[in-house]
Formats: C-alpha cells, sequence, structure tokens
C-alpha cells in the first residue's frame, strides 16, 4: 500500500460531541433524496455546524470530532469527505457509522480517546491512518492511537467495498 495515500497532512476542523450525520455532516434532504453523487454533496458538507467549511476545506485537512460521530447508518456525508480528500479521527462512532466511512472508503481512526484535547481548529495536523500516528504540529505534540485494521486497509485502498469489489473480481476471473 503506498504509504503517502495512508498519511494526510492538514489543517484541523474541530467538531464536538454527538455530531449527526442528518444536519451535521450534510442536511437531511440529501439523505431523504438519496444522493450519491460527489459533486452535488460536497457543497453543503459540514454546513450547518461549520459555514463555508467546503468552499475553504483542502485536501488532507482533517476533521476532528468527539463522542457519536455520525449518528445514523447514512453514507452521504462519508462519500463527500472522500471526493473532498479529508480524513476523519473521531473519539468515537456508532458501529454503523464506522462501517458506512468504511465503505465508502473514507481514510477514519476510531477509537482515539481524547483527542478533542488533541487540538484546535486550524491546528496543522500529520494523520497516519495506517499507524496511528496522530501528530499536532502546531502544539508539537504526538499521540498514538489504534490504526485502521490491515483488512480495512485494503477496502479503503480500493475505495470502498465497490471499489474492493470490482478489484476482487479482476483478479478471481474463471480462466
Amino acid at each position: 500500500m503506498p504509504e503517502s495515500f495512508w498519511t494526510l497532512r492538514g489543517r484541523c476542523l474541530k467538531l464536538g460531541h454527538d455530531v449527526p450525520h442528518a444536519n451535521g455532516i450534510v442536511p437531511l434532504r440529501l439523505i431523504t433524496g438519496r444522493e450519491n453523487d460527489p459533486a452535488k454533496i460536497t457543497p453543503y458538507l459540514f454546513e450547518q455546524i461549520a459555514p463555508g467549511f467546503a468552499a475553504q476545506c483542502k485536501p488532507g485537512d482533517i476533521v476532528v470530532a468527539g463522542r457519536r460521530f455520525g449518528m445514523g447508518p447514512k453514507v452521504p456525508g462519508y462519500i463527500g469527505m472522500r471526493a473532498l480528500g479529508l480524513g476523519l479521527v473521531c473519539e468515537t462512532m456508532p458501529v454503523q457509522a464506522y462501517r458506512g466511512a468504511i465503505g465508502e472508503g473514507l481514510r477514519v481512526l476510531s477509537p482515539c480517546p481524547g483527542v478533542l484535547d488533541a487540538c484546535e481548529t486550524g491546528d496543522l495536523l500529520e494523520v497516519d491512518f495506517s499507524t496511528g500516528r496522530f501528530t499536532n504540529e502546531t502544539r508539537g505534540t504526538t499521540r498514538e492511537f489504534a490504526p485502521l485494521p490491515p483488512e480495512l486497509q485494503e477496502l479503503v485502498l480500493h475505495g470502498g467495498t465497490a471499489g474492493w469489489l470490482v478489484q476482487w473480481a479482476k483478479t478471481n476471473q474463471p480462466a
């Protein structure tokens, strides 16, 4: 796996606890409309809790959240985050949210106890999702969290479940 794929370096967007998927990560209308086009999702990413975020973020920026991030088994927000080249580090997230993020190919670390205390919005972060290393370059501090498991790294590397299945089909064709 390419090392540079797993390491993101960018600004922190710090969110709090209990960020719901609907009307937190993306507007409810994108979920109920079953939107999956990144171009239609990304302009509205975090718009209700961090206005202007989508227009200001850059690939490599890292969303840092508290407990229970992404409540609700929806995926449009993860599609948008991956399309913008973002990473996600959170104290905890429900299992369905974690599965949704991985299934869409988002680089994510969770659980990361105390990560909210390790940064502020605007801090320069470097996160290696394959090793769990979380460095706040602004503060000059480093923390170690559990990395994304190798089995899930393969899914993320191929862009999520759909990408992994395409790759699997290519390598498992009958002779």
